[in-house]
C-alpha cells in the first residue's frame, strides 16, 4: 500500500487545488472517530462539518442504504418513488413546513429558495426587478445563486457581476435590516445560526422582529438551516426555539448523514404562489437512494432520542468550554447552541494553528469565520467525549503557545 506522503502528493497532481486540505488519508470510522491509512485514531469533532450526526458505520443507516441499493437507486423525478414520498411526508412534518423539493446539495437548495421567492413575487404584480436583503457575514453555498446571497465580499468579488439585485444587512440589527428594505423585496434570507461567519446565533429579538416585518409586508422569509438544522442547535430546527416560522427553510447536511442530498421546504401558501411545471427541477435530486437514507436519519433521530442528547451533551460541551476561555485570555469569546459552538481567539493565536495542531494530536476540529474555532461533532456524542476533546485541546493550545 502507498505511504500517507505518497497519496497525498498524487492528489495534488489530479485534484484541483480548491482547497487546502489537511495532510490526512482517512480509511474508515467508527461512531465519532476516524481511523487513517495507518491505522491512527481521531476523535472527530467536525462530521465532516456538521454532515454526519449518527456517527460513523452506524449499521441501521448503512443496512437501509444497501437493502435500498438492492432495489432501485434511480429513475428520474418523471416518476415517483415509495422513499421520496416517505422521506417528503416525514422531513415536512419534522419542520412543520407543507411542501418540499429535494436537491443534491445545501447550495441548490438556496439557488431553489432564491427562484421560489422571485417567482412568488412575479405571480403578484408581474414584476422582474423584485430584490433579496441578505445578511453581512453570512455563507449560503458557492454556486452563483447562493454565492450572490453570500455576505463576503472577498467571495463573491472574483466572480461578479452575481445574479443582482441583492442587499446586505448586518445580522442581529434591526435598523440596519430596515435601511435596506424597499417596496421592491421579495425576501429576507438568513442563517438561524451563522456557521461559516464565525457561529453567531439570532438575536430572538431580532429574529421575532423580522419575522414581523415580513408578515406586514408580504416579505418571504428564507431561513437557512443548513448547518444549525436538523438537531444541531437542539431543537429539530434551530427557529423552533424562536417560535418564529420561516416561510422557505434550506436544509441538507445531516438530513442525508453522508449521501448528497438537501432540500428547500415552504409553506403552502408560498407553493400556491411560486414554482409551478417547467419552473425548476433536478435529474438526481430525491431519487430513491438519498431519500432511503433521509428517512433512515429522521427514524433513528425519534427512536434513539438524538434531540435529548444533543441538549444534555450540548449543556456539558458549553460548560467545559466556558472552563477553557476562563484558563486562556487568548479566547475573546465563546458562542453557540447545543452541538454548534465557536471559542473565538484574538490576534496572539491562529484558529487555524490550534486545528493543525489538534489533528496531530487526534482530534479533529475545524475554523469559522475570522478567527474561530467551531465544535460539530456527530449528535451522539458523549460526556466523556467532550472530556476527551478538551484534554487534547488544551495540549494543542499549550503546543502553541509553548
Amino acid at each position: 500500500m502507498k505511504s500517507m506522503n505518497e497519496y497525498i502528493d498524487e492528489a495534488e497532481q489530479v485534484l484541483l487545488h480548491t482547497y487546502n486540505r489537511f495532510p490526512v488519508v482517512f480509511d474508515h470510522g467508527s461512531g465519532v472517530n476516524l481511523y487513517d491509512i495507518n491505522g491512527k485514531e481521531y476523535l472527530d469533532f467536525c462530521a465532516g462539518i456538521a454532515v454526519f450526526a449518527l456517527g460513523y458505520d452506524n449499521k441501521e443507516y448503512n443496512d437501509a442504504l444497501k437493502s435500498q441499493i438492492d432495489k432501485i437507486i434511480h429513475t428520474s423525478n418523471l416518476f415517483y418513488s415509495v422513499p421520496a414520498i416517505e422521506a417528503a411526508e416525514a422531513l415536512t412534518k419534522a419542520a412543520g413546513m407543507d411542501r418540499v423539493f429535494f436537491t443534491n446539495s445545501g447550495a441548490e437548495a438556496i439557488e431553489g429558495a432564491i427562484k421560489a421567492a422571485r417567482k412568488y413575487a412575479y405571480s403578484k404584480d408581474g414584476g422582474t426587478d423584485h430584490e433579496i436583503v441578505a445578511m453581512d457575514h453570512s455563507f449560503h453555498g458557492r454556486t452563483m445563486g447562493a454565492l450572490s446571497v453570500t455576505g463576503k465580499k472577498a467571495y463573491r468579488e472574483p466572480f461578479e457581476p452575481m445574479i443582482g439585485n441583492v442587499r446586505y444587512a448586518e445580522f442581529n440589527d434591526y435598523g440596519s435590516l430596515l435601511s435596506q428594505v424597499t417596496d421592491k423585496t421579495c425576501a429576507v434570507i438568513m442563517e438561524t445560526i451563522q456557521g461559516e461567519g464565525g457561529i453567531y446565533p439570532a438575536d430572538p429579538d431580532y429574529l421575532k422582529s423580522v419575522r414581523k416585518l415580513c408578515d406586514e409586508k408580504d416579505i418571504l422569509l428564507i431561513l437557512d438551516e443548513i448547518q444549525c438544522g436538523m438537531g444541531r442547535s437542539g431543537s429539530m430546527f434551530a427557529y423552533e426555539a424562536y417560535g418564529v416560522k420561516p416561510d422557505i427553510v434550506t436544509v441538507a447536511k445531516a438530513v442525508g448523514c453522508g449521501v448528497p442530498v438537501g432540500a428547500f421546504m415552504m409553506t403552502q401558501k408560498v407553493a400556491d404562489k411560486s414554482l409551478v411545471p417547467g419552473d425548476h427541477g433536478s435529474t438526481y435530486g430525491g431519487n430513491p437512494l438519498v431519500c432511503a437514507a433521509v428517512c433512515e436519519v429522521l427514524r433513528q433521530f425519534e427512536d434513539k432520542k438524538i434531540l435529548d442528547n444533543v441538549k444534555k451533551t450540548g449543556e456539558y460541551l458549553y460548560s467545559r468550554l466556558e472552563e477553557v476561555k476562563t484558563r486562556h485570555g487568548c479566547i475573546l469569546g465563546h458562542r453557540g447552541r447545543g452541538l454548534i459552538q465557536g471559542l473565538e481567539f484574538d490576534e496572539s493565536v491562529k484558529a487555524g494553528d490550534v486545528c493543525r495542531k489538534a489533528i496531530e494530536n487526534g482530534l479533529i476540529i475545524i475554523t469559522a469565520g475570522t478567527n474561530v474555532i467551531r465544535f460539530i461533532p456527530p449528535l451522539i456524542i458523549t460526556d466523556d467525549d467532550v472530556d476527551k476533546m478538551i484534554g487534547i485541546l488544551e495540549d494543542s493550545l499549550q503546543g502553541i503557545n509553548s
